[in-house]
């Protein structure tokens, strides 16, 4: 499932960059978009080992 930590993320917007059909980002915060917490998508595990805050969860 994934997720992203809110505690740790920093906002930097890599995700959603690099993942946007999954990661959005609201409020200055990443966010998985509605219906994309079970994702399989390929960039999704990329999006996890580039997050600079480690706070994404593939």
């Amino acid at each position: 499932m994934v997720s992203v930590n809110q505690e740790k993320c920093i906002g930097c917007g890599a995700c959603a960059a690099s993942c946007g059909e999954v990661f959005e980002m609201k409020d200055g915060k990443s966010h998985v978009k509605d219906g994309q917490e079970a994702s399989e998508a390929d960039c999704v595990k990329a999006a996890a080992e580039n997050c600079p805050a480690n706070a994404i969860t593939p």
